[in-house]
């Protein structure tokens, strides 16, 4: 088995482990370009070649443990893979683990956040995103990856960030207070602070990567032009992570191109910055 980070076996152990790595190939609601199936592997072996100690917070976590479990493979209906992402990730929270759901297209995360809904009260999901999501039902489905946030306003509270794409079907379903758009955060970051205001104490991280300028990271399944810089992001999760307990998050729409790894490092090195981020506030390293 491959493990995030290519660890040595003995820090992968899931009883000791403070991380759960869950990978969840599934594309069967993407509309635009496919791919985001393979994301979660190829996240996976670009972390290979990541460094364990990250220069920027002087730290090494791998001792905390980080496991990485087998892959859910559920792809029958959009509502069976719901259903074992739900399922799984309660498991592990019943364990008291910290989950990073690596995706596969935007729908994965509507278990995920249903499950820690169940266990937090009063959660908020901060979501980065180029769209919006707040479709009721698309093509079908309501657990399509165009309706993600619609479900998740069903069981948490929702702050939008960097939302660039809306249909005008989805404002009816749009808070105003809790949502920035990309235009609006342009030149300023005033935007951070409004935004961590709304959150709730306990928040779930779910992070589509075309929140990011297609000039950063053009492998994802539905790009758009005026995103989010590596920097703002990575500055406005710290704060998010500094000032709130964050207590699980997912990275999703990676759409690998074998001939540009670049998206592929970025979802990785995001991925376990978020972790060192997280371990370090909670363990006060």
């Amino acid at each position: 088995m491959e493990y995030f980070l290519d660890m040595p076996e003995k820090y992968t152990d899931y009883d000791k482990a403070y991380f759960v790595i869950l990978p969840v190939p599934y594309d069967g609601t993407s509309t635009f370009v496919k791919g985001a199936d393979k994301g979660p592997q190829a996240i996976i072996d670009a972390s290979d070649s990541i460094e364990l100690y990250d220069v920027e917070e002087g730290v090494e976590i791998h001792n905390f443990g980080i496991h990485t479990a087998a892959p859910i493979m559920e792809n029958k209906t959009p509502e069976a893979m719901v259903n074992a992402v739900y399922n799984r990730v309660k498991q592990y929270l019943n364990d008291n683990k910290t989950v990073v759901l690596l995706g596969g297209e935007h729908s994965v995360s509507i278990g995920a956040i249903r499950a820690h809904a169940e266990k937090y009260s009063r959660l908020s999901v901060l979501q980065l995103d180029a769209h919006a999501d707040l479709r009721k039902e698309y093509h079908g489905s309501i657990y399509n990856h165009a309706c993600v946030m619609n479900r998740a306003q069903e069981v948490a509270e929702v702050v939008q960030v960097g939302i660039r794409n809306v249909c005008s079907e989805e404002k009816k379903y749009i808070q105003s207070d809790k949502i920035f758009y990309a235009h609006q955060m342009r030149n300023n970051n005033e935007w951070m602070e409004k935004a961590i205001e709304q959150l709730n104490e306990c928040v779930y991280i779910s992070l589509d990567l075309d929140c990011f300028d297609p000039s950063i990271l053009p492998s994802t399944g539905t790009p758009l032009p005026g995103g989010m810089t590596w920097w703002q992001v990575l500055d406005f999760i710290d704060m998010v992570i500094r000032k709130k307990q964050v207590i699980g998050f997912d990275i999703v729409e990676l759409c690998p191109n074998p001939s540009e790894k670049s998206s592929d490092v970025l979802a990785a090195v995001l991925t376990y910055k978020m972790m060192i981020k997280i371990l370090k506030k909670q363990k006060k390293l």
